[in-house]
């Protein structure tokens, strides 16, 4: 996994690569916020065994010079099962899962003098999780005490915006808890 991040990013730097005059000059006044993402991703927050497709929405706001923060709200929902001591068998159970938060995400243009058709950046989620479980009739256990992971989270993330116009673009962020693909509206 980490020769692909590695990988992906060296590409991402080669063909970011080019400057001229006019692009120098996008970079230093460029602004990020005003930014609304839609991703659909595979996520792995630790509730569940494995991974799953997760929704993921976010609004960037400017805050400082290449530095963002973007309240955030993705959803996930699965279903598992628990075998119960109580009754000797497997019992199953859904959970929902709706991660709320906010990520900062510190921009690289300008370090890596990258072309005006692509964002580099580098990311930190803070939030907490939302956890609904229900369980199939029949389960005589503690029907609460069943939640997983913690729900608080941290997630660092590494990701890239391609521009395909003034407006719209889109986006690759790779993470430590969900990693998403998905398209990016400027609204400004």
């Amino acid at each position: 996994m980490k020769t692909k991040i590695i990988t992906i990013c060296a590409l991402f730097f080669v063909l970011g690569n080019t400057v001229t005059a006019q692009e120098k000059t996008r970079i230093v006044s460029e602004k990020y916020g005003n930014t609304l993402n839609l991703g659909l991703g595979i996520g792995y927050y630790g509730y569940a065994g494995g991974s799953m497709p997760v929704l993921h929405a976010d609004y960037e706001l400017n805050v400082a010079h290449n530095f963002t923060l973007a309240p955030f709200i993705s959803f996930f929902s699965y279903r598992n099962d628990y075998y119960s001591n109580n009754n000797n068998m497997n019992n199953y159970y859904h959970q929902t899962v709706i991660p709320v938060g906010v990520k900062g995400s510190y921009y690289f243009d300008e370090l890596l003098k990258a072309n005006s058709k692509w964002d580099f950046y580098l990311a930190c989620s803070l939030g907490f999780a939302i956890i609904n479980t229900n369980w199939d009739n029949g389960y005589n256990g503690n029907r609460n005490g069943f939640q997983g992971a913690s729900p608080l989270f941290l997630d660092f993330h590494i990701g890239t915006e391609y521009h395909f116009n003034s407006k719209i673009g889109a986006f690759l962020d790779l993470s430590t808890g969900v990693s998403t693909i998905g398209l990016a509206i400027h609204t400004f």
